[in-house]
């Protein structure tokens, strides 16, 4: 008769490679912690987005975008890389301002917005418009500021300086460095 490990060759051959297989195996502290465990990802994108904002049931602002993405974590933000427009209304739900910029992120928690590339606010009441290439919006101090350089154009007048801030319905302001000035006709704006 023939032993045991000649009868069942397979079963010995996994017997005797086992221990070597297991001593490849690990997982030491230092290996596990390299690996990435948080998803750094968005955990929500949506295309052509409508979505309105509102404190205590009162509708405040709206906004579209083409594309948006939501991420989560301790500091969860919505971030609009191809671009946003930001519509804030009074209390008739009139629109009072617009805002559009390139490229846009909010912070949910802090209730604050950065806009970059191209930006555009423009008072409807007021007829007014600012042009500049980023621009802040504290929601908790309803203040939008600057430091980047500043077209603003009235019926008027074009006002050009460095810096800006303002009350968040861009009805009172302040240029903080005033460059230049040029009147205009009423019509051109």
């Amino acid at each position: 008769m023939k032993p045991l490990w000649a009868r069942f060759p397979s079963v010995h051959l996994c017997l005797c490679l086992f221990p070597f297989l297991m001593a490849g195996c690990g997982n030491d502290e230092l290996t596990i912690n390299a690996i990435p465990h948080q998803f750094t990802g968005p955990v929500m994108s949506a295309k052509n987005i409508d979505v309105v904002f509102s404190d205590s049931g009162k509708v405040q602002a709206k906004v579209y975008s083409v594309l948006m993405n939501r991420y989560a974590g301790n500091d969860p933000y919505m971030e609009f890389p191809r671009g946003f427009r930001v519509t804030i209304l009074d209390s008739a739900l009139n629109p009072e301002n617009i805002i559009t910029a390139n490229y846009g992120k909010r912070k949910e928690l802090l209730r604050f917005m950065e806009a970059r590339g191209n930006v555009v606010v423009r008072n409807e009441v007021k007829q007014q418009q600012l042009n500049t290439e980023q621009l802040f919006w504290d929601e908790n101090r309803r203040i939008i500021y600057t430091s980047s350089p500043v077209k603003i154009t009235t019926l008027n007048k074009v006002v050009f300086g460095k810096g800006l801030r303002a009350n968040e319905s861009f009805t009172d302001y302040t240029i903080l460095h005033v460059y230049g000035q040029m009147m205009v006709k009423k019509d051109s704006i």
